[in-house]
């Protein structure tokens, strides 16, 4: 061991940081590294979410226009070729629920389904849905099928 290579004790010394704005006999008084002026300066300043230097922000520049209807009801549609191949695939037999849907992965448990008319069905189906368009409906009893609105 030599003067050279003499270091404290693992832990028993530690950084804090610098001690900004605790007079001018520290060194790190006056501005307190924060600069002349300005909001950054000032205490309790913190930059509004999508503030842009005083420059009119984005989403006051871009035109507003449209109307959103508050109730409307959003439906995940399926069409009469995808219930057929479901039949051609074998995972399905006679009938078609909601519960039969969303294990397959075609709707949410939270989500409405709508039967549309895309296609053609071959197969005898008892098909339970929130809606189906006009030529969906009439698809499935022309093969035979029964239409269930839930």
């Amino acid at each position: 061991m030599e003067l050279s290579n003499l270091k404290p004790a693992k832990g028993s010394t530690h950084k804090d940081g610098k001690r900004v704005g605790r007079g001018q006999a520290s060194g790190k008084g006056g501005t307190a590294t924060r600069g002349h002026n300005g909001a950054k300066s000032r205490s309790g300043y913190s930059k509004k979410l999508g503030f842009e230097g005083g420059q009119m922000p984005i989403q006051r520049r871009v035109p507003k226009f449209g109307f959103t209807n508050i109730n409307r009801k959003e439906y995940q549609g399926i069409n009469i070729d995808t219930l057929q191949q479901l039949v051609d695939d074998k995972k399905i037999k006679d009938t078609i629920d909601f519960e039969t849907l969303m294990s397959l992965g075609l709707a949410g448990k939270n989500e409405m389904v709508k039967i549309l008319g895309r296609g053609e069905l071959k197969a005898k189906l008892k098909v339970s849905a929130h809606k189906f368009t006009a030529s969906a409906k009439e698809a499935i009893e022309a093969a035979g099928g029964e239409v269930v609105t839930l």
